[in-house]
């Protein structure tokens, strides 16, 4: 499904703006993240590194936002009847990966974001950090290198380096 969703974006988006700000923005999005970006960044050809850094600035650049506000964000939405479901079912999947998280600490967090799979990434971690009432200093590290390490994990899928 991901693989879909990039090349709707990728169709979309070609020949309009640069290559680079196509993957950029389809790393910004929720469920794609890195993972997307990278599959993008392999069907537009750019270059790995310049790819990798790129999708991994996408991924991360919402997730300070994520940790700060998000609690804010939802009761600020639940004012908007139509929003209680979506909310409700977002905090449910965070409240789902709680336990992982809670008995593993930070290894826990690191795993479920570093793993790339439909369901997981940084958008995910943080809203079950800021769930778990994590600070965002200790929270934001461990996020990041799970994004990494889903980004070394991705380039080997899609671009076949390592």
């Amino acid at each position: 499904m991901a693989e879909q969703i990039v090349n709707f974006f990728v169709e979309l988006f070609k020949n309009r703006i640069p290559e680079e700000l196509t993957i950029f923005i389809i790393s910004l999005f929720p469920v794609l993240e890195i993972r997307g970006g990278m599959i993008a960044a392999r069907l537009l050809e750019v270059d790995f590194l310049k790819a990798f850094i790129i999708c991994y600035a996408g991924n991360m650049l919402p997730i300070p936002f994520i940790l700060l506000f998000i609690r804010r964000i939802f009761k600020f939405l639940r004012r908007f009847d139509f929003m209680n479901k979506i909310i409700d079912r977002l905090e449910s999947k965070g409240e789902k990966n709680r336990e992982k998280v809670l008995r593993y600490k930070a290894w826990g967090l690191l795993t479920f974001v570093a793993i790339p799979i439909p369901g997981t990434g940084g958008w995910t971690g943080a809203l079950i950090a800021a769930l778990l009432d994590l600070r965002m200093k200790k929270a934001l590290p461990i996020i990041a290198l799970g994004v990494f390490v889903a980004g070394l994990i991705m380039s080997l899928l899609t671009y076949g380096i390592f």
